[in-house]
């Protein structure tokens, strides 16, 4: 019969020799070392099991060694992870002309208390199983539109294994809508065949930030106004009486150490002025001039322009940050650009740009 065998017990069944090693080798033994089982257990078979009362352990013999019995090996990851903003809408120097801001890159956060972009969301936990290699990528921000028919581009996501961050939806110019994002671009002057206009911010991913603000005014008439571009923690504001609105303000996480604001809304253009751009990392509006690009590595959307032959400017590129504890070692992908500190028990990786694997020991 062989070690660990079922046997359905009868009244009257002898206990064989057979039967009885079989038994003995199916118990748990316990001992306190390894070297105290080897020697109380001289005939132990492969499969025998004994708890370790020193490591709190279950061991095995393979055969040749004692192994420890243990599930899967997997810790808690924190992390924040910012798409790259949108860019600001376009302009040319007439008098009419209004652009609405880029939307900030989407912002997924899990550490202490802290929410992700849009409000209150918490996310679940992360688990990651060392050997293991997660894809990361850093997404670039939105370049702006050139022409009247375009709004401008999107950011690029960002993303760490399935934790992806969409990238900030461009800010609007004239005959198309302000675009979704992890935060929804601003609104400029939609024009319709019947002169009409719609000119509403764009919406925002649920969980990752904030809706664009709205153009105001009329069509090709003086004045008007671009929205701001939103921001993971606020929507950007509506154009007003020929002033573009601000850009969404961005939320703050202290996941490196200290307190900083990112993802903030790009300003939206008007034919009076132009609007700031939201803290953290939105770049401000320009009326005449050149509107201010997203601050890199914030996600923060850039800002639009009006009266001046000017693309709208470019969003912020993104950024990924893993706090893991330090007892595993990180190992980045050479096509990654990244720094490592530790403190507390813990250590934090912080990825400024590129793509390739990370994986843990």
């Amino acid at each position: 019969m062989a070690a660990g065998s079922w046997f359905d017990w009868t009244t009257g069944d002898l206990v064989t020799e057979a039967k009885f090693q079989d038994i003995q080798d199916s118990i748990v033994f316990i001992y306190a070392s390894d070297a105290a089982a080897n020697s109380a257990l001289t005939n132990k078979t492969e499969g025998t099991v004994y708890f370790n009362t020193t490591d709190d352990k279950l061991k095995f013999w393979d055969g040749s060694a004692w192994v420890e019995l243990s599930g899967v090996d997997v810790f808690e990851l924190e992390f924040l992870i910012i798409g790259g903003g949108g860019a600001g809408g376009w302009s040319s120097t007439s008098a009419v002309e209004a652009s609405g801001g880029g939307g900030a890159g989407g912002y997924l956060c899990k550490f202490a208390s802290e929410t992700s972009g849009g409000g209150s969301v918490t996310l679940n936990s992360f688990y990651v199983i060392p050997s293991t290699n997660y894809p990361v990528t850093i997404g670039a921000g939105g370049t702006g539109a050139t022409d009247t028919f375009n709004s401008s581009n999107d950011g690029f996501p960002s993303y760490v294994g399935s934790l992806y961050a969409f990238g900030g939806g461009g800010g609007a110019k004239q005959y198309p809508a302000a675009r979704r994002g992890g935060s929804g671009g601003g609104g400029g002057p939609r024009y319709s065949p019947d002169g009409g206009s719609n000119g509403d911010g764009g919406s925002a991913v649920y969980g990752q930030g904030s809706n664009g603000g709205n153009w105001t005014g009329t069509a090709a008439v003086a004045p008007n106004a671009g929205g701001g571009g939103g921001g993971a923690g606020a929507t950007g504001s509506n154009g007003s009486s020929g002033a573009g609105g601000a850009g969404g303000n961005g939320k703050a996480s202290s996941i490196t150490g200290s307190s900083v604001t990112r993802a903030g809304g790009g300003g939206g253009a008007g034919t009076s002025s132009a609007g700031a751009g939201g803290s953290g990392g939105g770049g401000a509006g320009s009326r005449g001039g050149t509107p201010s690009s997203g601050t890199a590595n914030t996600g923060g959307g850039g800002g639009g322009a009006s009266n001046t032959a000017a693309a709208g400017a470019s969003g912020g590129s993104g950024l990924v940050i893993l706090r893991y504890p330090d007892t595993y070692t990180i190992t980045v992908g050479a096509g990654l650009t990244s720094s490592t500190s530790t403190s507390g028990g813990f250590s934090v990786t912080e990825i400024t740009a590129g793509t390739d694997t990370v994986s843990w020991s």
